[in-house]
């Protein structure tokens, strides 16, 4: 796996916004951006916020400055590091799991709320990740093999972290497919990695997803 940053939290982000040499579109916005050169749609198109809540599982950390929910990697240090979405509506007081080290406070934890693209508002009080039992998510390739070749693995795994910026959270092939893990896809990022690696080939896996 290719990764610009190490402390980040999949077991990936504090706000969805991609840096390109496109003009980037607002996060909350979707669309593409107005002068995206043509074939550069994965790193000029953006999912709109979801209407709904969404959940994602991860390490809430507070280092002072307000809680985080990491959905990427997280360095394994003591007080663990990490960043990710902002939470708002978020406290500690009377919450099982927690664990704190100097100014830093952290555990791990299933988190509801309304996302708009930068921050997490709570909907739902929080649940302990160890008591958390999620839906199966359905296989998104049906169990059948990709066409990723080596050359595309290489290219997604290349363009993709300086593309989708802060939305990347990281990506490794199996399969014969390249998955493609980012902080939230409502399909659109789906449809920009069809469209421009060709079908078969890239797996995006939103970390957030839609309640219900």
């Amino acid at each position: 796996m290719k990764h610009p940053r190490l402390a980040l939290a999949l077991p990936l982000a504090a706000a969805l916004l991609l840096t390109s040499c496109a003009t980037p579109a607002s996060a909350g916005a979707g669309g593409t951006a107005p002068d995206a050169p043509a074939g550069a749609s994965f790193g000029s198109t953006l999912p709109g916020a979801p209407a709904g809540d969404v959940i994602g599982q991860g390490t809430v950390i507070d280092t002072g400055s307000g809680a985080e929910l990491c959905l990427g990697a997280v360095a394994e240090s003591y007080p663990p590091q990490c960043s990710g979405i902002p939470i708002a509506g978020w406290s500690w007081d009377g919450l099982d799991g927690a664990e704190s080290a100097g100014d830093t406070t952290w555990g791990s934890y299933a988190v509801q709320g309304g996302y708009d693209g930068k921050t997490l508002t709570l909907t739902q009080p929080p649940i302990l990740l160890a008591l958390y039992d999620p839906m199966m998510r359905e296989d998104p390739t049906d169990g059948r093999a990709g066409k990723a070749t080596d050359d595309d693995v290489d290219a997604v795994q290349a363009t993709a972290p300086d593309l989708l910026g802060e939305a990347y959270l990281g990506s490794y092939p199996e399969g014969g497919w390249v998955w493609l893990d980012v902080v939230w896809d409502d399909g659109t990022l789906q449809q920009a990695a069809d469209d421009d690696f060709g079908t078969g080939v890239v797996v995006v896996r939103s970390a957030l997803t839609e309640v219900g």
